[in-house]
């Protein structure tokens, strides 16, 4: 035997035990797929190549010469693996069709979480409102009936600072419940609430926040008014407690197919995939904007400021 002959020989045999390994995955893969009748093309294509090989080795031997038989198994594992690969285009499509399935599956997941947590916030709005908010308004008059009584210098101090107390109280309850839940949102729309917010954000803090929309009185679904107003709310948070800014300047715009909230500020800038990474509330508008089915692009760097742009589909947000 030559030494060609014997090195023909061992790549054969070498060839073989790669089919039978082959054959071997392949057989665990049946009961592991939808398509199982992939990978049973694959098994006999993979013993079609193996059988092929096996002649060869004997004809390099010398030991048999048919050469119509590799002909033969050739044109096999050509049908089968064309077949397998028409069924592989299946399967890929159906994996493509279980990945949307998915994506569907986690909008709707998150969306039930949104909606459940702006519920629980109306909830807790209404006991401050509803409950705290009378009793203290009880507790007041009746420290105003009381400071009509004679009551000495410092009576009438405690009385005036312990009705001091129960306003901020009042103030504070009124606050928080409109954080929680804005009766504006509710009662008048998207563009009066935020503008609300930007006006009680530019009194309190020494920076200038210029709004402007193209909406009047218009409404959307109450979910996308409410991921819209959340999400404003954070990006005027975020700028206000970390950029350092002296301006900010907000848009909200709609087509009637498409709502676009467009946001800039002039502070320090951040690197917006490490922001995402670590938090700073952007994690939270990316998940409020995504269970609207919408696009959320930001652009910043260190000192340069940032701005952000939410797309909304609104024909996609309400079928959501």
């Amino acid at each position: 035997m030559s030494i060609t002959t014997l090195v023909l020989s061992v790549i054969i045999i070498l060839t073989l035990i790669l089919q039978v390994v082959a054959i071997i995955f392949a057989m665990r893969l049946i009961k592991r797929t939808k398509y199982n009748a992939i990978w049973i093309l694959y098994i006999i294509g993979f013993v079609f190549i193996a059988v092929e090989r096996y002649f060869e080795l004997l004809n390099i031997n010398g030991e048999i010469e048919r050469p119509y038989i590799p002909i033969i198994f050739g044109t096999g594992v050509s049908i089968c693996v064309s077949i397998a690969v028409m069924f592989a285009h299946r399967l890929v499509n159906y994996l493509d069709h279980i990945a949307r399935q998915r994506a569907q599956l986690n909008r709707r997941i998150l969306n039930a979480v949104l909606k459940t947590e702006e519920r629980s916030k109306l909830n807790i709005s209404k006991e401050l409102h509803d409950g705290l908010g009378p009793l203290l308004s009880s507790a007041k008059m009746s420290l105003s009936v009381l400071s009509r009584e004679k009551l000495s210098e410092q009576q009438r101090e405690i009385v005036g600072n312990t009705a001091y107390v129960i306003d901020e109280a009042i103030r504070s309850v009124r606050e928080i419940s409109n954080n929680l839940s804005p009766q504006v949102l509710i009662d008048f729309g998207l563009a009066q609430a935020i503008r609300n917010f930007t006006s009680r954000c530019e009194a309190m803090h020494s920076v200038a926040i210029n709004f402007s929309t193209t909406l009047g009185k218009e409404r959307f679904d109450d979910n996308v008014e409410v991921v819209v107003y959340r999400v404003a709310c954070e990006l005027i948070n975020n700028s206000l407690r970390h950029s350092g800014c002296t301006k900010i300047d907000l848009s909200l715009e709609s087509d009637n197919a498409t709502l676009t909230l467009q946001y800039s500020d002039n502070g320090c800038g951040f690197e917006p995939q490490a922001m995402v990474d670590c938090g700073m509330g952007l994690s939270n508008i990316s998940s409020r904007v995504n269970s609207l089915g919408g696009h959320l692009d930001i652009q910043s760097s260190a000192g340069n400021g940032m701005s952000a742009t939410i797309t909304i589909k609104l024909n996609s947000a309400h079928n959501g």
